[in-house]
């Protein structure tokens, strides 16, 4: 078995998958042979991406051959019903690969977290396995990491192939979740993105386990430097990211960084009581000195009415936090691991 630390590229992809033409031959150069004594660990998190896999990974090897850096790839297959760990598995006969099965599907933020813990590399790539994240950018971003950058974190230069409600979405989720005058979450950028040691590290010790991953990359902090991109379409099959899921993934953010939903409730209490007790006072004093009728039953019902669907809604927010700290206090772990292949820069360990 060849090592990925050898300057000898494998001869073959592993039997019945493709092999990528290789790009054109990186001269050597300074920033190379400085990048050549460090490693880097590329995270798939892949669900149901075989099609694209195949794809995938022979491009990503020659690419990552050329930095002239150690490497490994690490593909976490996210419990996925096609034959994603079968194609990662095969290409685990060569150096260099890593595969890990969970158990079942645990949604793509554990998937990230149980790459970041197995990747030993100097610095680690994330990256999605449906060819929408363009491996190429790699140099650009390897280059930064080199500069003196600790993230470097690719953003969507324009949002107009996605639909007007994504959009409008979007931009109202990052507008809440900035709220904060803490730290911002970048908009529009994603999980593809470069980070040093010291930025996984520090993930890693983060304890939660409702991970909202934007937030804390952006909560840990570091050196970070914005790479514009421009995604290109998938190479095959559809996103499972549906807007039942997405709007989910918005909830998870704004209730793990953000307590405005908590503090709306009381202002939203005080201003509704301000006006009614006022009202009851002027109704009190109003009988008593003019003797007028108290009327107005269907103002009643549907005041009532009113502040029940208040309630209802403070009681469903309040419902929200307490979920989480439901989540937390249980103290399960974030995912199972069914199976791991490959052995990626371990095998360079005596």
């Amino acid at each position: 078995m060849i090592s990925s630390t050898h300057t000898t590229r494998h001869s073959r992809a592993p039997a019945g998958l493709p092999r990528a033409e290789a790009p054109a031959p990186h001269t050597a150069t300074p920033l190379a042979s400085e990048a050549g004594a460090r490693s880097i660990s590329c995270v798939i998190p892949c669900f149901n991406e075989a099609a694209n896999l195949r794809h995938l990974l022979p491009l990503l090897e020659d690419i990552l051959w050329a930095t002239h850096m150690r490497w490994e790839i690490i593909v976490v297959d996210d419990g996925s019903t096609d034959d994603t760990a079968a194609v990662a598995e095969a290409w685990c006969e060569l150096s260099g690969f890593r595969c890990i099965s969970l158990s079942r599907n645990f949604g793509k933020e554990a998937a990230l977290t149980a790459g970041l813990a197995a990747a030993t590399g100097d610095a680690v790539v994330l990256l999605d396995g449906d060819l929408q994240h363009s491996p190429e950018l790699i140099h650009t971003m390897v280059a930064q990491w080199v500069a003196g950058a600790e993230v470097v974190y690719a953003v969507r230069e324009k949002r107009s192939d996605e639909s007007r409600f994504k959009q409008i979405g979007s931009k109202l989720f990052y507008s809440l979740v900035n709220s904060s005058d803490r730290f911002a979450v970048p908009r529009d950028a994603g999980d593809f993105r470069l980070m040093d040691r010291k930025v996984v590290d520090a993930l890693m010790n983060l304890p939660e386990r409702s991970r909202f991953m934007k937030g804390l990359y952006a909560w840990v902090g570091f050196r970070a430097v914005a790479l514009p991109y421009t995604p290109a379409p998938r190479a095959a099959g559809n996103s499972s990211f549906n807007a039942r899921r997405l709007v989910r993934l918005a909830i998870d953010g704004l209730t793990a960084f953000t307590t405005w939903p908590l503090r709306i409730v009381s202002v939203a209490g005080l201003l509704l009581a301000l006006p009614a007790f006022a009202y009851g006072t002027f109704v009190a004093i109003d009988y008593l000195m003019f003797g007028n009728a108290v009327s107005g039953w269907t103002t009643i019902v549907v005041s009532l009415m009113f502040f029940i669907g208040i309630q209802m809604i403070s009681t469903g927010i309040v419902g929200e936090y307490i979920a989480r700290i439901y989540e937390e206090v249980k103290g399960r772990p974030l995912y199972v691991v069914r199976r791991e292949s490959g052995t990626g820069l371990a095998a360079e360990k005596p």
